[in-house]
């Protein structure tokens, strides 16, 4: 117990008791016992609080220690991640959020339902869940790092305690317990941060020094050359931009707004907000590479270090309330999407106590997939993009063609789906060991490849299954082909 900082763990035990108990209150307001109520907040979300919880959603651990950690690369790298996410939300806004709330969806996978068949839609919804669970992986590698530096608890015992704790919590209730506990916790995340930076700041020489001394400890003025030089950037930016939106977690929250034009309102307003919020953190990873340099600490650690070396202890519990809040609300809000699909999707249950036993028995099974997978990899950056490479490559076309190609059908799908994944599978995935069976000449964007070419496969196959369908029917009435 030796070394333990007995303030922070007070400062979180009191932060997940006031989570604690706004959760619970607002889970009350769920009087109907109804799975609309449930998942989608009785659609009677206002603006203000779907804005929040969108933002503070988005605004994860990840985005705060993974934007710092890509400033150790340079500074295209530590914004790309947050500028790109909020640019996908103003884009969700304009063109999906308003026709998905008008078609009275409840979920992500609705939509595929709809368009491709229930069987089909059940295999999509699989990398819609994966791409919870490693997010998920992601944010609890982030909070586990923060607490073992912060508060000097070993990472491993980290990640399971708050896996535990924040678990529990998310367990509380639906929609509307979430979403209030995550407009308390929006609000720490910039008071935690910005409190940080004049201290930080101040450790190394200010603001312009700051900078200076950051374009002088990077090899070959790395902070501008990828922007104009590598296309390798630009993949992942795509991939960042396209591949935030067919996240059954941001779809809860268009789908829980009042009327379509409130859902386009909130998307616009929280993508503006998710750019923004990009700035504390990554004058923080500029301080950590000026004070420590590169190679000389861990970067995905240098916030938390930060928040320990060079601030006083009052302002490094702020910083560490802001983590704490970015992380449990989003993860809450990742591992209740995942059990809403599971629930609305796969189980089918409509019945209010079903659902919620369905939806909590699979918070435990994800939370614990989510755990293992962050006890085996601790890159927070890497999770963060790898959880949008996939929904990206396998779902962004096909929720495009849904909702905007009339003769899209199933057999398009199937076989847009399968292409997109030999793509990218081919291009390897060093995460998880996964060896790349197609060598990509480095200039080409093979993950945007993918996908495009999953884009163009779904309409151009299901009009041919169409007018093969319709040969082979005219053949059979002709009775050239016997009826089976």
């Amino acid at each position: 117990m030796e070394g333990i900082h007995w303030n922070g763990i007070y400062a979180v035990i009191a932060m997940y008791a006031v989570f604690l108990g706004v959760g619970w209150r607002a889970g009350r307001r769920v009087k109907a016992g109804s799975a609309e109520e449930m998942l989608v907040a009785g659609r009677a979300m206002p603006v203000w609080l779907a804005t929040m919880t969108m933002t503070a959603t988005w605004v994860d651990g990840g985005y705060i220690l993974g934007t710092a950690e890509g400033t150790f690369t340079s500074l295209a790298s530590g914004l790309q991640g947050g500028l790109c996410f909020g640019i996908s939300l103003i884009l969700g806004g304009i063109f999906f959020a308003p026709r998905m709330r008008a078609s009275n969806f409840t979920t992500l996978i609705d939509p595929f339902e709809k368009k491709y068949g229930k069987r089909w839609a059940a295999v999509l919804s699989t990398p819609a869940l994966l791409g919870e669970i490693l997010w998920s992986a992601e944010l609890l590698v982030a909070i586990g790092a923060t607490f073992s530096v912060l508060l000097r608890v070993d990472l491993s015992t980290a990640i399971i305690l708050s896996a535990a704790v924040v678990t529990l919590y998310t367990m509380l209730g639906g929609i509307w317990s979430v979403a209030y506990t995550d407009a308390i916790q929006l609000a720490l995340i910039p008071i935690g941060l910005l409190v940080s930076l004049p201290f930080a700041l101040e450790e190394v020489g200010g603001l312009s020094a700051a900078f200076t001394k950051y374009q002088a400890a990077l090899p070959k003025g790395m902070s501008v050359t990828p922007l104009f030089t590598q296309s390798a950037w630009w993949d992942l930016s795509a991939m960042l931009i396209l591949g935030g939106i067919p996240w059954n977690c941001y779809f809860q929250r268009v789908l829980s707004c009042q009327s379509p034009a409130k859902a386009r309102t909130h998307s616009l307003f929280a993508g503006v907000l998710t750019i923004l919020l990009t700035l504390p953190p990554l004058l923080l990873g500029v301080v950590a590479v000026t004070y420590w340099g590169i190679g000389n600490v861990e970067a995905p650690l240098s916030v938390p270090l930060i928040l320990r070396d060079l601030v006083p202890e009052w302002v490094g519990i702020l910083g560490l309330g802001a983590i704490v809040g970015a992380v449990t609300s989003s993860f809450s809000s990742s591992i209740l999407s995942a059990g809403s699909m599971v629930s609305w999707n796969w189980y089918q249950g409509r019945h209010y106590d079903q659902m919620k036993l369905v939806i909590r028995l699979s918070i435990i099974l994800l939370g614990g997939l989510a755990v293992v997978i962050a006890l085996g990899v601790r890159g927070v950056q890497a999770l963060w993009f790898l959880s949008a490479d996939l929904v990206f490559v396998l779902l962004f076309p096909q929720l495009v063609m849904a909702l905007f190609d009339p003769m899209a059908n199933g057999v398009g799908s199937v076989s847009a789906f399968c292409l997109s994944l030999v793509l990218r599978l081919g291009g390897g995935e060093p995460l998880f060991g996964i060896a790349p069976f197609f060598h990509y000449p480095t200039w080409l964007p093979y993950k945007t490849l993918a996908a495009v070419l999953g884009l163009i496969t779904i309409p151009m196959v299901s009009r041919l299954a169409r007018v093969a369908g319709l040969a082979f029917q005219k053949l059979r009435t002709e009775k050239i082909i016997a009826p089976p």
